[in-house]
């Protein structure tokens, strides 16, 4: 527990550190629930050993190229640091996962609010990995955090998407703009920007299309609204976040690849984080890709959107290994 003292020295700390704690536990009961014991009871540390951790991160879907890299990060800790006790590796493995994830970066996961003016965040992401439901969870924690919201109904192909949004608007008491199913989606995000503006809305919330069947056309589209947002905002900077389901692991980060290729991805919402073992795609991501994760969702409740954290993220992997 030691590692993790600075996550218990206060009440907010502790309820986040067991939330992630009991977010982690199919990946911590599952893929990696064998670590401990292997180093636990290996007597040296040879390649047999390096085989059997590398066997272990990639069945966490850490993804092959990720292992791989940080399998030979260990082998390097060992002969500099001269290791000869594999239960020793403890504490290097904690160690170079932070350094794999922060990139000897600062990393600000918080929403970057606009003080002078409307604050945008637009959502981008496949049909079904929760991004709608991540949107009215976002504009809960973004009202209590005392600023007003607004939703634009931006995938404007699937009726269901408009209702869906409508119905958490509802919800959370936001106003929804949209329009027909079929319209133009940024003839919906220049009214709603519009709207935002004369309201005096703090924050614009704006939904979009999730089809990949055809990158050239999502690729058109992405690029339309964005320079509706540029211009509409003189230019002002804003978020766009990718949701990813966590459960599609390796398939998340194929997902992650396309829509970066497509639009300047800032963050990723990483949805479902409490339904699958393989919560090891955090670190695929961020290391193939370089984006940082700057939500999580861990529960159904409109309170479990949680900002990422990487020391919480990695002690929700090893709790059981330091207590």
């Amino acid at each position: 527990m030691g590692l993790f003292q600075r996550l218990f020295q206060s009440k907010e700390g502790k309820r986040k550190a067991e939330k992630y704690k009991i977010g982690m536990m199919k990946t911590r009961k599952g893929s990696l629930s064998s670590l401990k014991d292997i180093l636990l009871n290996t007597k040296t540390i040879n390649e047999d050993l390096f085989l059997k951790l590398e066997e272990i991160f990639i069945m966490a879907d850490i993804g092959v190229d990720t292992v791989i890299e940080f399998i030979e990060t260990l082998r390097e800790a060992v002969k500099k640091e001269k290791i000869q006790k594999p239960i020793q590796l403890e504490n290097i493995i904690v160690d170079k996962i932070f350094e794999m994830y922060l990139k000897d970066e600062i990393l600000n996961t918080n929403i970057k609010y606009n003080n002078e003016g409307l604050t945008v965040i637009l959502f981008v992401g496949v049909n079904g990995t929760g991004k709608t439901t991540s949107i009215g969870k976002l504009a809960h924690k973004i009202k209590n955090d005392g600023k007003t919201v607004m939703f634009a109904a931006g995938d404007t192909f699937r009726a269901g998407a408009i209702n869906q949004l409508k119905i958490w608007g509802e919800r959370v008491d936001v106003p929804v703009v949209s329009k027909d199913a079929g319209s133009d989606p940024s003839s919906v995000i220049f009214e709603a920007i519009k709207k935002a503006k004369e309201q005096d809305i703090d924050v614009l919330l704006i939904d979009t299309a999730g089809r990949l069947q055809n990158k050239v056309n999502l690729m058109n589209e992405l690029n339309k609204i964005n320079r509706i947002i540029k211009r509409e905002t003189n230019d002002q900077s804003y978020e766009t976040y990718l949701v990813i389901d966590a459960t599609t692991g390796q398939n998340g980060l194929s997902q992650a690849k396309i829509f970066s290729e497509v639009t300047n991805v800032t963050g990723i919402i990483l949805t479902k984080l409490d339904g699958t073992a393989k919560g090891g795609i955090v670190l695929a991501i961020r290391n193939k890709l370089g984006i940082p994760i700057s939500f999580v969702g861990m529960g159904e409740k409109i309170t479990d959107l949680e900002y990422f954290d990487i020391e919480n993220y990695i002690y929700g992997l090893f709790a059981d290994f330091f207590e």
